[in-house]
């Protein structure tokens, strides 16, 4: 029986099912980013592999970005009538699935569905992650849980490009996406024993009220709009940075151009270190701040020079995650306090997110394409921009909230 008591006695730091949740869920968000941009290191060798432009092999990201995006809607609410745990679990055990014949698509359009597929799968986890972590740890801790977790999806977004990169390098992109399929086989299993059951969920029937909640507090339609465009802009850069270092004058190699990716470990520890700062300073502060800091790096790369490339695109991560870490927790906490569904509300944030990745992640192989790395840190730029007047605009929002 679920009362109101439980609900308030949520994990602690120090509890073993706080440190079982967290390890849980920072295997899942592994799991989740690794498989879901797995490709991104291999746009190169897919572009060739397949002879296809640069801006049609980023479609094997888009596709997968998109699928997600689209099951978000349909996840979230269900999990607040069927539960959270079984549907996570289930959603990284079927993308890993999934996975696995990825490495063998035949043909293009093979590939493309899959990846699709795949992106419907994954929706399971994102959709409610945030929404579990408010029920059941305790509200003193959501920010630093929320970051928690999404440093294990920075990690994942490392691990998937550097296992990716280098297992290319030896056996081709069949070999990597195989590789990825491991790793996520890995995660889904960690995650089946780890992962706690709920213990404050309560089943509730998604609501026209909970809906309308959601979608027209000014609040939470900022924070969308700072997902879409600030996750659109990193996409876009990433998405070009593999042909930018494997052409002249670099020339690397995919297993060299995936160690590039080893700057995910900065989003990892801003993410959680911006979580802590949150819980301390105010999200309306942490959240601004991380923006400015994406804008430092994405004119840092502007450089020749490949150390400095590669600190740009540190910087920029570092900001990114510190931006997302904080901003997606904040959406669960806002909604709730609001009065609307938390896993609704994190699902339309997270359908922005993805739905901005999709687009203007996509776009970053246009870009680079008719106006090379200038066109791509432009279009960035003016992304990360907007991200940062969302930003500006929520300090005049009325707070729900203590931070």
């Amino acid at each position: 029986m679920h009362t109101a008591v439980a609900v308030k006695a949520g994990y602690l730091p120090g509890d073993p099912g706080y440190r079982r949740l967290s390890v849980a869920l920072f295997a899942a968000g592994l799991a989740t980013f690794a498989m879901l941009y797995s490709t991104q290191a291999l746009l190169p060798e897919l572009a060739e592999a397949f002879s296809v432009s640069a801006s049609q092999s980023a479609f094997s990201v888009s596709f997968a970005t998109f699928g997600l995006g689209i099951a978000l809607l349909i996840a979230g609410p269900a999990s607040e009538l069927l539960g959270r745990t079984n549907l996570m679990r289930w959603s990284v055990a079927a993308a890993a699935a999934i996975a696995v014949l990825c490495a063998f698509a035949p043909t293009w359009q093979t590939l493309l569905a899959l990846r699709g597929v795949q992106g419907i799968a994954l929706a399971g986890l994102p959709a409610i992650a945030m929404a579990y972590l408010r029920e059941e740890v305790h509200e003193q801790t959501h920010a630093r849980a929320s970051g928690l977790y999404i440093a294990g999806t920075a990690v994942g977004g490392m691990a998937g490009r550097l296992v990716a990169g280098g297992l290319a390098d030896v056996g081709g992109w069949r070999a990597a996406l195989a590789g990825i399929a491991v790793l996520g086989i890995l995660c889904a299993v960690l995650t089946a024993v780890l992962l706690p059951d709920s213990r404050n969920f309560v089943a509730t029937r998604p609501s026209a009220r909970g809906l309308l909640q959601v979608v027209k507090d000014p609040g939470l339609l900022a924070l969308y709009g700072v997902a879409a465009t600030a996750v659109g802009a990193f996409v876009a850069v990433y998405n070009a940075t593999g042909f930018r270092l494997s052409a002249a004058p670099y020339g690397l190699g995919p297993g060299l151009v995936g160690l590039v990716f080893t700057v995910y470990l900065l989003g990892s520890v801003a993410s959680a270190t911006a979580g802590r700062l949150a819980d301390r300073y105010g999200r309306r502060t942490v959240v601004p701040v991380g923006c400015l800091v994406t804008l430092a790096g994405v004119a840092t790369t502007l450089a020749h020079q490949l150390p400095l490339i590669v600190l740009g695109l540190g910087i920029m991560t570092a900001g990114f995650f510190a931006v997302h870490g904080v901003a997606g927790g904040w959406v669960a906490a806002r909604a709730h306090a609001t009065g609307g569904g938390t896993a609704q509300a994190s699902s339309l944030y997270l359908f922005a997110f993805y739905l901005g990745s999709s687009v203007f992640g996509g776009l970053g192989g246009t870009a680079w394409t008719h106006f090379a790395w200038p066109g791509v840190v432009a279009e960035a730029g003016v992304l990360f921009l907007v991200a940062l007047l969302l930003t500006l605009l929520l300090k005049r929002v009325p707070s729900r909230l203590r931070n």
